[in-house]
């Protein structure tokens, strides 16, 4: 039994699994965007090398000085490098003592620079950058150190920690960021309006950055700079979530796996036919069938929005979503089975069975690690095997809050830290029920023997409706046990005081609109974020924020009247 006060180390097998894999997938990921970096680069100096030397010629003729600039940048771990440009300044003393960022109307800025500037072609040289390891094709803009000096320190070892790029999510966003900057106060607007957003942009590159990524920022970049005016600048969620991607995501990754399942189940369906009578199909026209299928299957699922389903969080109940999609292809493939050919291929009752059986694997393919670690689970309770790598937890309270705190626990960051070992409840209706799948074990004079017969290290107190008095005899049975105690706030009550002043602020305008007008939608999915993410401080933060945002809005609304 845990002593109180004491942090165990909350890691199993499930989660040291996960990090490993995750751990493997971010090196593979550097190694194959390395080998892009390096590819692209030599490829792209050679074949551009004539361009090169016109763009080269044309610096040299339209103002004294180099061909090229070299600035000072913050690199990788913060390490100085000189960043390689096409000069696009006249070379005199002012360029040099000016601004550290470039305005529209700078007039250090030559005549072919400002051309330069426009199209993005005066970063070229950077693939020079790129070849020695200086730079990555795609990562955090590089900036001056005496402007990465103003970083916070946390979000400067982030965005340092990585390569930096030619481009990156913020560069596409601001592609025409030098538009944005008029008037004698350049640095101050840069400073203040433009760099803490691209500093957000480049986190959430870091945190994110897989291949697929790279290859969308790259699509993008060479929208935009095709684009004029930056007509194509994509959304933002659009960048993080772009056509490879997406593609990759929702379909390729899925419509290889069900080629998988597919072929699988007509091989078994197959072998189970033969065992009664003859079945001519051969090895080479089983697998043009599974292949079929597969298309005909995954074709169908992306036009009904199937792939739009985040598996991974996904409901049990989604499942049925799958029905649709297989009932179609099955039709479909019934009918090329029997009109498209002289002699059907396959019997009918074959081609369903294989249907039902791809059905099966469909399912079992989009939520096995939940079915396979719920196995477990159920195997080793059965066996009496304790858990010993998860911290178990008692929840005081079977209602909403106490359902909320068994979901966060459950899902997200925290799957698999956690075992909830049941609830528990005075309500009289409850006892020996199950509530989403979690044991009601008893009422508040059974605490003393859960915590001793489970090993109980965390109790939940997620009970809200009752008394202080009563609230204060049942924390003190809690408090009696050795297990530590943690009390819920009562989020979901919060949550809806916040909806019923959004109402009665709605009302009391009669019609008109605010200019902070609250977006319910986009606050429920940011609540839903941070829970997933295992941020309850955040969450009762941003809770608190709103409400009491909410009460101003609607106090001022009846001032004014």
């Amino acid at each position: 039994m845990h002593e109180p006060g004491t942090q165990p180390i909350l890691l199993n097998a499930h989660t040291l699994g996960s990090l490993r894999r995750r751990t493997l997938r971010r090196r593979l990921d550097d190694l194959a965007k390395r080998l892009l970096d390096v590819l692209v680069s030599v490829m792209g100096l050679v074949l551009l090398s004539p361009f090169l030397l016109i763009i080269s010629w044309w610096i040299k003729k339209d103002a004294p000085g180099p061909v090229f600039y070299r600035g000072r940048r913050s690199g990788l771990g913060g390490k100085p490098f000189n960043i390689l440009k096409f000069r696009t300044m006249h070379e005199s003393q002012e360029s040099y003592l000016g601004p550290r960022v470039t305005a529209l109307d700078d007039p250090r800025v030559t005549k072919a620079g400002r051309w330069l500037r426009e199209t993005k072609i005066n970063e070229l040289p950077q693939l020079w950058n790129v070849l020695k390891g200086e730079m990555s094709l795609v990562g955090p803009r590089p900036e001056d150190p005496h402007i990465t000096a103003t970083w916070p320190e946390e979000a400067k070892q982030e965005v340092l920690s990585v390569r930096p790029g030619i481009s990156s999510p913020a560069s596409v966003l601001y592609r025409n960021e030098e538009a944005m900057l008029q008037g004698a106060k350049v640095m101050d607007t840069y400073l203040k309006a433009i760099l803490p957003s691209k500093l957000r942009l480049d986190q959430l590159y870091v945190r994110h950055r897989s291949l697929l990524l790279d290859l969308d920022i790259l699509l993008w970049t060479f929208l935009v700079v095709m684009a004029k005016g930056g007509a194509a600048t994509p959304p933002e969620e659009q960048l993080f979530l772009g056509p490879f991607t997406r593609l990759v995501r929702r379909y390729v990754r899925w419509f290889m796996i069900d080629g998988v399942v597919t072929l699988i189940a007509i091989g078994i369906t197959g072998i189970f036919w033969r065992s009664f009578g003859p079945l001519n199909v051969g090895v080479v026209n089983s697998l043009g069938i599974a292949f079929g299928f597969a298309v005909l299957y995954s074709l169908v699922g992306a036009a009904l929005g199937v792939n739009k389903i985040e598996w991974s969080r996904a409901d049990l109940a989604d499942a049925f979503d799958l029905i649709p999609p297989v009932m179609l292809a099955t039709v479909i493939a019934l009918f090329i089975n029997r009109v498209l050919e002289d002699q059907p291929m396959l019997p009918v009752v074959l081609i369903i069975m294989a249907a039902v059986l791809s059905y099966v694997g469909f399912v079992f393919a989009r939520f096995r690690s939940r079915l396979v670690r719920r196995l477990v689970e159920k195997w080793l309770n059965t066996r009496g095997s304790a858990l010993n790598a998860q911290e178990r937890v008692l929840v005081i309270g079977g209602g909403e809050s106490g359902q909320f705190m068994t979901w966060w626990l459950n899902n997200g960051r925290n799957e698999g830290l956690f075992r909830i070992v049941g609830y528990v409840d005075d309500d009289l209706y409850k006892k020996d029920t199950r509530i989403r799948g979690v044991n009601v074990l008893g009422n508040r004079q059974d605490i003393p023997r859960l915590v001793e017969e489970y090993d109980v290290g965390i109790i939940l107190f997620a009970i809200h409706n009752i008394p202080a008095s009563e609230r204060n005899r049942l924390l003190d049975i809690c408090h009696a046990t050795p297990a530590r105690i943690y009390i819920v706030p009562d989020v979901l009550a919060n949550l809806r005081q916040v909806a019923r002043v959004q109402d009665n602020v709605e009302m009391e305008m009669a019609g008109e609109t605010l200019d902070t007008k609250f977006d319910l939608q986009n606050w429920l999915d940011s609540l839903e974020s941070k829970a997933q993410d295992g941020d309850l401080q955040g969450l009762q933060e941003q809770i608190r924020q709103m409400r009491d945002k909410w009460q101003q809005d609607f106090h001022g609304v009846e001032a004014e009247e």
